[in-house]
Parts: C-alpha cells; structure tokens; sequence
C-alpha cells in the first residue's frame, strides 16, 4: 500500500531501527516508546488488521510470533515479562492501519491497561 508507513519502513523507504527481519516479518523500535523496551512486528505483506487474517495465514502468524520471542530474548525481556498488544481499529487505540504487534517490557505492566 503506497501510503502506509509501515510498507515504507518494510521495503526500505523510511528508516527504522530495525531490531529483526526475515523473509516476512520486520521488527523495529516504536518512536514513542512506552516502556524501555517498545518495538513493533509487522508482517511485509500488508493488512490492516487481524480482521484481515485468513485461513491460510498459519506460517504468517507463526513467523510473527517467532518474531517476539526472538526480539523478547534479544532485548533481554523473556524471563522477566513481556506484553504483547495489538489494537483493532481507532477505539481500540489502532492509530497505523498496518497489522502490528508492540512488544514491551523492562519495567511493571499495570492492569488494566487504559
């Protein structure tokens, strides 16, 4: 999608601190973190949401989450806790319409969240 920043940043055209990448998932560090570990896993190919995932999108999801564990066991956050969100939509806080999963942790997660 020619628009979306997130496509940008997957092929190159905006730089990131790209933390991990493979063949379909790039993990970069959110700009306005949230905790002292706060970085982004998007899929390359793009979809708004996971209301757009579909049946065949086993191996997609299984990278993204190989994606966290591999980015939680680098920034050294495994053993101690992370928080894996992802928001739908703009009530639920979804301000980028590129699928993406924040990773966070290095400090106390509150509950509820917000």
């Amino acid at each position: 999608m020619s628009d979306c920043i997130f496509c940008k940043i997957v092929v190159g055209d905006i730089r990131a601190d790209v933390v991990y990448s493979d063949d379909q998932v790039v993990a970069f560090r959110d700009i306005n973190p949230q905790a002292p570990v706060h970085v982004l896993v998007v899929p390359r190919r793009h979809m708004e949401s996971i209301f757009d995932l579909e049946e065949g999108d086993g191996d997609l999801l299984w990278a993204v989450f190989r994606a966290i564990r591999e980015v939680a066991e680098r920034e050294g956050i495994a053993e101690r806790g992370v928080r894996v969100v992802t928001n739908v939509r703009e009530e639920a806080g979804q301000s980028v319409f590129h699928l993406h999963f924040h990773v966070l942790g290095g400090r106390r997660m509150a509950w509820p969240p917000g």
